[in-house]
Order: C-alpha cells, then structure tokens, then sequence
C-alpha cells in the first residue's frame, strides 16, 4: 500500500490572510494554509503514481501540473496546515484506491413475472377503455 507520508518532503505551504467574517484580527494574521504538490516533478512517485493521480485529481490541478488543497476552517495557521494535510493524504489514498468491479447478477424471475403481469393488467385496462370509446 502507498504511503503518502513519503511525500511530505516534498510539499511546500504558503499562508495568507483568511477571507470571511472575523472581526479586525482576521486582517492581520495569515491564517490560510495552501498546500502544493508538483505532481510532474515529484522524485518519490513513479510514472505510473503520477499518471494515476492526473487522472483521479484532474480537477484539482493546475496547468502547470500542481496539485493544491486549500484549508481555511480554523483560526489557527498551524490546524490549517494539519488539516491540509490530512486532506492531500485521503486525496492520494482515495486516488491510488482502485475501483471496484461490478458484479453482474440475473434479474430475479419473480422481478421478471411481476412486471409481465402488470403489463398483462395494463393491456387489459386499455383494452376496456377502447371498448368503452367505441
């Protein structure tokens, strides 16, 4: 299984001021954590790593193929920053997590006989309502 610890080295942080509601002190700290990950250029994956995670995480990278989680729910720079990163590790998990197939089952015959006879009904009270039109 792959560890998205290994790649910790290679993330780089950038704090800047928080948007929203907060009073005078949120224009003064810089409380936003924006995490990158320059996924072309990374040394600990591999090609075949990298291609799955354009592929997964498409809408989360950029042009110039940075991946970026953005956390601001907490006032502190320091939880944002954990909390970033927990958000790239489910990210890496979730992409390396391979799709489970589905299983083809048979329709049940009582399924099918059900709606062969609500057909059957159906018919009938169309059949009715001709005759009654005639």
């Amino acid at each position: 299984m792959f560890d998205p610890a290994t790649l910790h080295s290679e993330l780089k942080f950038r704090a800047t001021r928080s948007g929203g509601k907060g009073g005078q002190h949120v224009n003064k700290v810089s409380s936003r954590v924006e995490l990158s990950f320059d996924v072309g250029n990374s040394t600990v994956l591999d090609e075949v790593q990298k291609l799955l995670i354009q592929e997964k995480l498409t809408n989360r990278i950029s042009k110039e193929g940075i991946l970026q989680v953005i956390e601001d729910s907490d006032r502190s720079q320091h939880a944002n920053k954990e909390k970033a990163i927990k958000k790239f590790n489910a990210l890496l998990v979730k992409a390396f997590t391979p799709k489970k197939k589905r299983k083809k089952t048979a329709i049940p015959k009582a399924v099918k006989e059900k709606r062969l006879n609500d057909k059957k009904k159906r018919s009938e009270v169309k059949k009715v309502r001709a005759k009654n039109l005639d």
